[in-house]
């Protein structure tokens, strides 16, 4: 019971440094498309930028090494940045997916009509802030696409990049 409760809170833990790697890494992301860069290549600066929040704070506060245990700082880096990176190609398949094949644009049109009608367009116009369906559908499709990738880094990370590194005696 001890065990999986503290799995759980490694699990919230992992969810709150997430978070801020999510919110640097989107916050590129859109930023980049907004100055025009293609939605891959946001996308790979983006999780580049952001590995490295992950791995500095997942060694740091969510698999912190134990008592006597020694890690190679570079080989989990490493580990973070192909644990990340398996992750990032896969979700720069599912945004092909989702912008190329689904073409989630489409669907965007009736939602900027209802956000035109509401009136949160015209307001947000007023800041400077232009949403039209194509990034609209980009956006959404990466925030999708974290439901995936959010679970499967925990995992790899938990048991593959942040494993128990050598007893130093």
């Amino acid at each position: 019971m001890k065990d999986k409760i503290k799995s759980f809170l490694q699990f919230i833990k992992f969810c709150i440094v997430g978070l801020s790697n999510t919110i640097i890494c989107e916050g590129i992301y859109v930023v980049l498309l907004f100055f025009g860069v293609h939605y891959l290549a946001a996308n790979i600066i983006g999780n580049l930028i952001s590995i490295l929040n992950a791995y500095y704070w997942s060694n740091k506060y969510v698999f912190k090494a134990e008592e006597g245990e020694q890690r190679v700082w570079w080989k989990v880096l490493l580990k973070t940045y192909a644990t990340y990176g398996f992750s990032m190609v896969l979700s720069a398949g599912l945004l092909v997916f989702w912008l190329e094949i689904i073409k989630l644009e489409q669907f965007m049109r009736p939602v900027l009509s209802l956000l035109g009608n509401l009136g949160i367009l015209s307001g947000l116009s007023k800041i400077g802030i232009v949403l039209e369906a194509k990034i609209l559908s980009e956006i959404l499709a990466a925030a999708i696409n974290l439901i995936i990738t959010i679970p499967l880094n925990y995992v790899i990370n938990k048991y593959w990049a942040f494993s128990k590194g050598q007893k130093v005696m």
